[in-house]
């Protein structure tokens, strides 16, 4: 018994109505029709339904034939060798199995032990069963699993051969690599065999050829080696045989040498948001003006991409190429709901009707923007160093993700985010005053002198245009499998995942952004403090009760505390107080108790040390630090004379402290007392209000100047006082005075103890 076939109505499928073969052009769901067409043109509109009961349509045996029954005569059992006829009992014998709990599907005939309890139909479901069968398959030895035709067989594995199995009986079980079709290719000698398969393996490794060159390969081959004397077929009949063994080759000649490497965890099907996504970093094609001196300068766009819907769920501006704390601070935003900005309207808030707005922001705290967020399950990078290091592993321990790095030479496993980036470029960057193109030879007369936008207005404006733009924007090619044909934008796929699988709205604490920064385990001296990469950090009442005392940790940090670190801002460290689990910052010892420390990361830091060092100081403490970290900041340089007397290259590594700074504060919740206070708002309508930074960051450098020589003076101690003469206490008491008698009475007589 034969179940009836499935018409297959999709755009190209082709149809025999009547005798007549046509071919579908396009397919119309929502009125229930498709429209025919003929070689010769001929259009027609039908129904589904009067397709489905007409008694002489039939699907094309061109078009609807799969694997090996294209073009061919409908495969049988009998066409499998003894050995595949063996294995694929043993396949259909595990379905059964799956199927009725018996690997004869007989229960009147049941094998030893059967049912087994995993498999019993009257105390688990079929999807239990086929979990269980995929559990069993994947415990077997990898090789015999592979020898047997059961290695890698997974849950939608199982669903296709049941499918196969209730439509074509046993064969349906068979691999159709097992039949394949055979005839229409010229049968070539062994000589000449050889010769191809050694000219496939030298064109790879050199750059691209065409096929003449080829032909020639290959005949000098079969000569030098076989002789001149065998024969080789024609250039056209080798044109053939190399398009069928090789296909067409028009792939980039890197592409096709890595599509020959061999895969280590096979394809991955992205089916709903969250479970892939796409991370990447490349440089702004726009130069923008930096807020402390007003260069202009270019920045580097870090983008995360959900595979499934592409939606941009975050992004990060950087003055340079992003670190592990900043690619950390990404997926915490991909996990957090965007905030609302002052100047957005109601069209931009949260659209998705499977959660109200008021839902969202009632758990958040704030009124949500219109995009989507998420606890990613993997993140799909490159091989860069700020991806595949040890505090990126504890980023994905502590939000539950695993970072996969792509496949060497396989961009296809980031084509999403890389395609994103020339559609932003199109869309967005190329409408922008300052915007330098894709290459050094398109670029224009002066881009630098063009460039108007500063860091924030920008950033503000790729926010905006996100949400505004991308997100409503409508999908191409990116249209989803079960509806390839419809119109879906990313929101719209979004949406339509919550009636699929749903949505765990989990908003992460605040207190997140401590536990993504990087660790250090320490002891607390009594006197100093805590030392950090060469830094001593203090403070006398987050401290007091924990000066020289063992933490209670067990295992591998033993008595040892915990401190964070955000290497983009080096003025303070983070320690947790062990009963109240409240974070607080440990400044550095070496800022001034006046004034405003101007900011510094890691790398000042190591400069500081590196120039203390080799001039040859031992400091005591970091007080002595601080001059030395002062003049490598360009405090010992006139204000008036810092902007014409700095390198740009100076210029711009303190406009990056600065910047890195300021995104480290953002970052922190707002509970946490900042280090120094934002700097005032510029004034409608001042467009050089941030050239004007500089200035207010050479008066950090003076206030801290001035107050550490302040403290200074201050800790000197004042002269000593001279002794008094000899005889002073004679001059100024005479000795010959006898005590008046209200003193004797008040000291009182032995009598009067009594």
């Amino acid at each position: 018994m034969t179940a009836a076939a499935v018409l297959d109505l999709s755009p190209g499928a082709g149809l025999v109505l009547d005798g007549t073969e046509w071919t579908v052009e396009r397919r119309e769901p929502h009125l229930g029709r498709v429209q025919l067409v003929q070689d010769d043109g001929t259009r027609e509109r039908m129904t589904f339904r009067f397709l489905a009961n007409h008694p002489q349509c039939r699907p094309s045996s061109r078009t609807s034939s799969a694997g090996a029954d294209r073009g061919r005569q409908r495969k049988a059992s009998e066409d499998l060798k003894v050995v595949r006829l063996e294995l694929t009992e043993l396949r259909m014998a595990h379905l059964l199995e799956v199927a009725t709990g018996f690997r004869s599907g007989d229960p009147f005939h049941p094998g030893p032990a059967e049912p087994r309890a995993e498999y019993d139909p009257a105390t688990t479901t079929l999807t239990e069963r086929r979990h269980a069968k995929v559990a069993e398959l994947a415990a077997l030895d990898p090789q015999h699993a592979r020898l047997l035709g059961l290695g890698s067989v997974g849950y939608r594995t199982l669903i296709r051969w049941e499918n196969a199995r209730r439509r074509f009986g046993l064969v349906g079980c068979a691999d159709d690599r097992w039949l394949r079709r055979s005839g229409g290719t010229r049968t070539v000698s062994e000589p000449v065999r050889e010769a191809v398969l050694a000219v496939r393996e030298e064109t790879k490794r050199m750059a691209k050829v065409s096929m003449r060159t080829k032909d020639r390969m290959i005949r000098q081959y079969v000569r030098e080696e076989f002789g001149p004397e065998t024969k080789v077929p024609s250039y056209d009949t080798l044109r053939r045989l190399w398009q069928e063994w090789f296909g067409p080759g028009g792939a980039r000649q890197r592409y096709a040498r890595s599509a020959d490497l061999p895969e280590s965890e096979g394809h991955v099907l992205v089916h709903r948001p969250d479970q892939v996504v796409a991370l990447d970093t490349t440089v702004l094609p726009v130069m923008v003006r930096e807020h402390v001196f007003g260069d202009p300068v270019k920045m580097h766009l870090t983008l995360a991409l959900d595979v499934c819907t592409h939606s941009l769920v975050a992004f990060r501006l950087t003055l340079v190429s992003d670190t592990s704390v900043d690619v950390a601070m990404v997926l915490r935003d991909v996990t957090m709901p965007l905030p609302m900005r002052a100047d957005w309207g109601e069209d931009l808030e949260w659209p998705y009707p499977g959660l109200p707005a008021a839902v969202v922001a009632e758990f958040a705290g704030h009124a949500v923007a219109g995009l989507p967020f998420f606890t990613p399950e993997t993140v799909t990078t490159d091989h860069g160093s700020v991806y595949r290091n040890h505090h990126l592993v504890e980023v994905e321990r502590v939000l539950g993700c695993q970072v996969l790095p792509a496949r060497v030479l396989r961009p296809t496993d980031k084509a999403a985010v890389e395609r994103a980036f020339g559609v932003i470029r199109q869309l967005l960057f190329e409408h922008l005053v300052g915007y330098t193109g894709v290459d050094v030879a398109d670029r224009g007369a002066d881009p630098a002198a063009d460039a108007v936008l500063t860091v924030d207005q920008l950033e503000h404006l790729i926010a905006t245009w996100i949400v505004g733009v991308w997100q409503k924007r409508k999908l191409g090619e990116y249209a989803p499998a079960w509806d390839p044909d419809g119109s879906h934008s990313p929101n719209s796929l979004f949406a339509a995942s919550f009636a699929q699988t749903g949505f765990a709205m989990d908003i992460p604490s605040p207190e997140l952004f401590y536990e993504l920064l990087p660790a250090h385990y320490v002891r607390i001296d009594k006197r100093r403090g805590v030392k950090i990469r060469g830094l001593w950090y203090d403070d006398t009442d987050v401290l007091r009760d924990y000066r020289g005392e063992l933490s209670t940790r067990g295992g591998k940090h033993k008595g040892k505390w915990l401190i964070r670190r955000d290497p983009r801002d080096r003025r303070q460290v983070f320690f947790q107080d062990p009963i109240s689990h409240a974070w607080h910052p440990l400044p550095w010892t070496g800022i001034p108790r006046a004034g405003q420390m101007p900011a510094f990361g890691d790398a000042r830091a190591s400069a500081l040390l590196a120039k203390a060092a080799t001039a040859g100081l031992k400091p005591k403490s970091d007080t002595e630090l601080l001059p030395v970290l002062l003049e490598l900041i360009g405090s010992n340089i006139p204000v008036s004379k810092w902007p014409t007397q700095l390198k740009k290259s100076q210029r711009t590594e303190h406009a990056r402290e600065t910047h890195q700074a300021r995104a480290a504060q953002a970052d922190r919740p707002p509970s946490t007392p900042a280090p120094a206070p934002p700097p005032a708002p510029a004034p409608a309508g001042e467009e050089t209000a941030t050239v004007l930074s500089w200035p207010g960051r050479a008066r950090q450098t003076q206030e801290a100047v001035a107050g550490e020589r302040r403290r200074r003076r201050e800790a000197v101690r004042p002269a000593p006082v001279p002794p008094p003469e000899l005889g002073h206490s004679f001059r100024a008491r005479s000795v010959f005075v006898l005590p008046e008698d209200d003193l004797e009475e008040d000291r009182g007589g032995p009598d009067d103890a009594g």
